[in-house]
């Protein structure tokens, strides 16, 4: 056949096929393996069967750009996980009942819409027309949107496609997914979608694995900004429509030839036709080099990219952690609770990952919340009044705990955040001659003063001190809140603790937190001991100190830390344990190499001791004892992993038939405090219950409460846990390291027995005696749990019981004794 004869025949096919294309599909009108296919009114986009192989095996239903038929450029799969095996006989139909089904003449259904359809026709015969914008949509005969592709993306979100997310409920349905390979469209490892559990911004993760996030929504309608060497415009439109919010792309041609998708190495590109080359162009893509990268800098460090080198830097009031840019900053100056801590403004910012959502607070307001919790690190406010209807919407975001991922990009419009500091860590700025000359002059004056009255305080000084530390152990040993009066306390003298730990040597350093720092050591007589050298700065005072030798002196319980001393010296205290070699359960838990040695027996047995150690503080003692900061860090473990409760420093004593109070200083973690707690300030051994639920599904997923590692769409563990127990689906909750060695009826007896633990009333959970009984006897039948609700977000009134602050998180509590 001769080169003509060949162009006539490519013509004459090319021709049948755009007679036999259409951009509706009707009952009377299915497409028809192989040559079947929708065609948009303008040409723009194709719908048919493909196959990225060229197999013979595999076929798919997909929509494709149609401006390059001999390179398709695949926006939407439908069948992606079912591919079709028997081709010749595939048809895509619309059905009487409204629906779109793919099938074989054998009755096998590769895809269908049937449970996805959102509203229904009044009768008639539905049609489905594929429009220029690259949306399938099936519609009734009275016009109304049965199902549409826009709102059940794949790996591509095309322009004028609503990303969308409800700003009350939090609820998001889009998603996009990668494919396997360039020859496999089924779900990938990557993902790209709307992370709503602390406000709404868009994250890139691989599996559980954040890679890049955009920063939460600041309220901005219309951003856009010009990628790197490039003249075209991305327009990303923000459209309300009453708590839905939609976020769309567009170019600045109005091309649809444009497209955002997440690809199978780990990326998402931004990618638009080139009409000049006839060739498709990348943009720009994310993760990046440099600042783009999730957690660049580390803690506390923000990545600068508006030089022309990015570069790891620290904020006013922080060093460099280290030699390594990306090691983080600490603070020069540990925060003092109550003792004149400030914030300082980092203007212009990509605010830090996992903050707490608080709506419906004032600047005022916002401020106040952070600044009335000592664990609260940073706070960043945005009014959304303008963006979303009802005029009543603001975000406060807070911030326990360490910072990360803050960045600076003349790309991102970002905003102030607020950084909590401690009084002398820096000065607020102002000018240069005050900054030189005012601490020379001050310096000056002090040494002076202090020159001439060094003499006629010193002897003075040093009396007041012996009388505060005899003050302090008459306190100590003063009637406790158990009325015992005159208790035996192990004090321990301070050089034999010097000793003991080679004077506190950084050798014999087990780790350090906010409390202050923990040291190995071997007292005469004894074996080794473990020694928490409290901080002066730490925030724990003597109510607290106290509160620690009295209970645990008291205490004796196998699953309970056994307390061997205590000592006073000076401004130091000092508490002496014994010592657990095998340092604390979270030390295990959230380690991706640790935790194998984890395997479910022990964690088992650790569920159950920790249950036996709360059922004798709440039952079996004397008194009744709330703990108030069950935790992860605060289970030890000995030798034999043997879990050990230790950190009563916040812990209350009830006597009599007393088992509930109120409190206007909410202490505890985030997470782990029940709502009743967090928000009003009410706790009682219902309480204890929650936080060791919580514990419980920890120790079963490896997973923290409010992991960045979660599944896109769940805003904390307790969520993500009920909503795979709802689906029978537990299986996917059990962490990774242990899947080959659990007991299925284990596993999911203690998943239904921590979802009852967290449920939002107190009056449902249950007592811990009876948690132990439930854990011991298998064959009893258990309730069915209430739906949990995710307090976090919801309303707090700043009326109830004196306090308005919602959440905290114990930063300052003595915890663990390996420190971190």
């Amino acid at each position: 056949m001769g080169l003509a004869s060949r162009s006539t025949v490519l013509l004459l096919l090319s021709w049948v096929s755009l007679c036999i294309s259409t951009d509706q599909l009707s009952p009377a009108k299915p497409l028809i393996f192989p040559d079947g296919k929708l065609i948009s009114n303008n040409g723009v986009f194709a719908l048919g069967f493909f196959s990225p192989t060229n197999s013979s095996t595999r076929f798919y239903i997909g929509i494709w750009y149609n401006n390059d038929p001999a390179h398709l450029t695949v926006v939407w799969v439908a069948n992606r996980g079912s591919p079709i095996v028997t081709p010749s006989s595939a048809t895509l139909a619309v059905t009487n009942r409204s629906d779109l089904v793919l099938s074989d003449t054998r009755g096998r259904i590769y895809w269908t819409t049937t449970n996805n359809i959102t509203a229904t026709g009044t009768g008639g015969t539905a049609a489905a027309l594929l429009d220029d914008k690259g949306n399938l949509v099936l519609r009734s005969s009275e016009g109304a949107t049965l199902w549409q592709s826009f709102d059940h993306p794949t790996d591509t979100i095309l322009p004028g496609m609503p990303v969308w997310v409800n700003y009350r409920t939090r609820f998001t349905q889009s998603q996009l997914v990668s494919w396997r390979s360039p020859e496999d469209p089924s779900a990938g490892d990557f993902s790209l979608g709307a992370d709503v559990s602390s406000g709404i911004q868009y994250v890139l993760k691989d599996g559980p694995r954040l890679l890049w996030r955009s920063g939460a929504w600041n309220g901005e309608m219309v951003l856009d900004y010009t990628p790197n060497n490039s003249s075209t415009v991305i327009i990303m439109s923000i459209v309300t429509n009453g708590d839905d919010i939609s976020l769309m792309f567009s170019v600045s041609d109005g091309s649809p030839s444009m497209y955002v998708r997440v690809i199978h190495t780990g990326r998402y590109e931004f990618t638009v036709w080139n009409r000049t080359a006839a060739a498709w162009t990348v943009l720009e893509a994310h993760p990046g080099a440099g600042c783009d990268r999730y957690a660049a800098c580390g803690p506390f460090g923000y990545c600068d990219a508006t030089e022309a080198s990015p570069a790891c830097k620290c904020p006013d009031g922080f060093e460099r952690d280290g030699t390594s840019p990306s090691g983080g900053c600490t603070r020069k100056e540990p925060l003092r609770c109550g003792g004149g801590d400030y914030f300082a403004t980092l203007p212009g910012v990509k605010t830090p990952a996992m903050p707490v959502f608080v709506r419906n607070r004032s600047f005022d307001g916002c401020t106040a919340e952070c600044r009335g919790n000592c664990s609260c690190t940073a706070y960043a406010y945005t009014n959304l009044s303008t963006a979303i209807s009802g005029g009543d919407m603001s975000r406060c975001l807070l911030w326990f705990g360490e910072l990360v991922d803050i960045a600076k990009d003349v790309n991102i419009d970002g905003e102030n955040l607020y950084l909590r500091l401690a009084g002398s860590s820096t000065v607020p700025k102002k000018s240069n001659l005050v900054k030189i000359f005012l601490p020379i002059t001050t310096f000056v004056l002090l040494l002076a003063f202090a020159a001439l009255v060094w003499t006629y305080k010193y002897r003075g000084t040093r009396r007041k001190k012996k009388v505060q530390k005899r003050l302090m152990l008459q306190y100590l040993r003063s009637t406790d809140e158990t009325g015992d009066k005159n208790i035996e306390f192990p004090f321990i003298s301070f050089d034999d603790i010097v000793a003991a730990t080679d004077n506190f040597s950084d050798a014999n350093m087990l780790g350090k937190g906010g409390f202050g720092k923990v040291y190995k050591g071997l007292l005469a007589g004894t074996n080794e001991v473990a020694v928490k050298r409290l901080s002066k700065s730490s925030g724990q005072g003597t109510e607290e100190f106290r509160n620690e030798v009295v209970l645990i002196a008291k205490l004796q319980h196998k699953n309970l830390v056994r307390l061997l001393g205590c000592c006073i010296h000076q401004d130091e205290k000092l508490l002496v344990y014994e010592y657990l070699p095998n340092k604390s359960l979270d030390y295990f838990l959230f380690d991706s190499e640790r935790n194998l040695m984890l395997q479910w027996p022990t964690r088992f047995k650790i569920i159950k001791g920790v249950a036996r150690g709360m059922m004798y503080l709440h039952h079996d003692s004397r008194l009744t004892i709330i703990h108030r900061d069950l935790k992860a860090s605060n289970i030890l473990l000995d030798k034999e992993m043997i879990p050990k409760i230790s950190d009563f420093g916040m812990a209350r004593i009830f006597g009599g038939d007393l088992h509930e109070a109120n409190t206007n200083r909410v202490v505890g973690t985030y997470g782990y405090m029940s709502p009743e707690y967090a928000m009003e300030g009410a706790f009682s051994v219902k309480s204890d219950t929650y936080s060791f639920g919580v514990l419980l599904l920890e120790i079963v997923s490896g997973l923290k409460i409010s992991s960045p590692n979660l599944i896109i769409g769940f805003p904390n563990l307790i969520v993500y846990a009920w909503n795979l127990w709802k689906d029978s689906n537990i299986e996917n909750l059990v962490d990774s390291s242990v899947k080959e060695d659990y007991r299925l009826d284990e596993v999911s007896r203690c998943i239904h027995i921590g979802l009852l633990c967290v449920q939002d009333s107190p009056n449902c959970r249950p007592l811990m005696s009876a948690v132990v009984f439930m854990l011991e006897n298998k064959t009893t039948p258990l309730p069915t749990p209430m739906q949990p609700v995710y307090f976090s977000c919801r309303d707090a009134d700043p009326g109830r019981a004196g306090n308005s602050r919602v959440l905290s998180m114990n930063d300052m509590s003595l915890t663990a004794l390996e420190g971190r």
